[in-house]
């Protein structure tokens, strides 16, 4: 039987398990442990952050990350809109409101100049953002100093969500460190996994601290059971923390394998007509978390949607380019700025198998699949 290939599925390395046996012989199974600080410290080393908190989920840092920022019921946050939902759930979480940012081309992140010019304009009605939340979407950075920059002069803090992109660079740094918050993911699809799991980074120590305080339940210093304030069952489980310092270990080998599955795809249909790949911004390095891709239907002779359903019938997993979120109807009251680029992305762009563990046999089927739509 023809074997499904999937879109992005986990890839277990030697010391995973491990880690793992020391939790169980030393029955540390717990949401707190040896493993848990390690895995926190390690991360800090590898993407260049001060200060850590291991939690549960790439949606649960932030959350952390917007509540630590100081967003409240009413407030505003500027947000990127070509993004998955979980970048701007948290937001209504805290009872606030997204306003959503269009992309640009280079990057098909928040376009920088955009985000500049509704700053000032915001400024001069007196009705500023709370904080900017970038995304760092499909493993490629967001141009990080102009969008810094914008937010340094109107004094607005920046989230980055760089839940995507672990082992990206920007100007030689990770993303993520940039703002006064980031978060990292470690979901089953992501380019390392803990299965389920997420960090929040911040050169803050009050505020990562904060982080581990609220992720514990918020429970008080006290020998009962005593709490000042609402927290959440966040933090990260001790055996799940070991699996996340085996894959740290082989980050870079899951970045060059994915960098080499797109780099295969640009060779072998990159010069079909109608297909344009995601470009990679000259500023740092994209990790081709997925490689994505736009598709001229007029061009290429079928639209996205037709590639991706005769793959389907072919057993080979693609998806859409993320749905914008202005076009959500979870979020149709709220506010827009900008628009058709990512209309345009999602319109015509598709993801295609991308894990790092794709066998060579498996990425010709694609090729070959997607050639055989072309020329019928």
């Amino acid at each position: 039987m023809t074997k499904q290939i999937l879109l992005s599925t986990p890839h277990m390395g030697e010391l995973e398990q491990k880690f793992v046996k020391e939790a169980f012989d030393t029955n540390w199974i717990a949401p707190v442990g040896p493993h848990v600080d390690a895995f926190e410290q390690e991360f800090c080393q590898a993407v260049g952050a001060k200060h850590a908190a291991a939690v549960s989920s790439g949606t649960a840092a932030l959350h952390l990350a917007l509540e630590l920022t100081g967003i409240q019921r009413g407030d505003e946050v500027f947000c990127s809109s070509l993004t998955f939902i979980a970048s701007a759930s948290p937001i209504t979480y805290l009872g606030a409101k997204p306003v959503f940012i269009d992309s640009d081309r280079t990057t098909w992140n928040m376009n920088p100049d955009l985000l500049r010019e509704t700053l000032e304009k915001r400024a001069k009605i007196g009705k500023l953002p709370k904080a900017v939340l970038i995304v760092h979407l499909y493993g490629q950075s967001a141009d990080i100093d102009p969008i810094l920059a914008a937010c340094s002069e109107y004094e607005v803090p920046l989230v980055e969500d760089a839940a995507e992109s672990l082992g990206a660079t920007y100007k030689g740094k990770s993303p993520g460190i940039f703002g006064k918050v980031g978060i990292f993911s470690f979901n089953g699809n992501k380019i390392i996994t803990t299965s389920g799991g997420g960090m929040l980074v911040s050169d803050d120590e009050n505020i990562v601290k904060r982080a581990r305080f609220l992720a514990t339940q918020a429970r008080d210093n006290a020998p009962h059971y005593q709490h000042s304030v609402v927290g959440y069952n966040y933090r990260l489980s001790n055996v799940l923390a070991g699996i996340g310092r085996g894959q740290l270990r082989v980050l870079e080998d899951r970045v060059n394998a994915r960098r080499h599955n797109f780099e295969t795809y640009q060779q072998a249909i990159g010069k079909l007509p109608g297909i344009e790949f995601m470009p990679e911004a000259s500023f740092g390095r994209a990790t081709r978390w997925l490689t994505c891709l736009t598709i001229d239907p007029a061009a290429f002779g079928a639209d996205r949607e037709q590639v991706r359903l005769e793959l389907g019938k072919q057993l080979i997993e693609a998806r859409p380019v993320w749905k914008p979120l202005h076009l959500q109807p979870v979020f149709a009251e709220c506010e827009s700025i900008g628009g058709a680029i990512s209309e345009e992305l999602f319109d015509r762009g598709l993801c295609l198998p991308s894990g790092s563990n794709l066998m060579p046999e498996e990425l010709q089927r694609v090729i070959d699949a997607i050639d055989r739509i072309h020329r019928r």
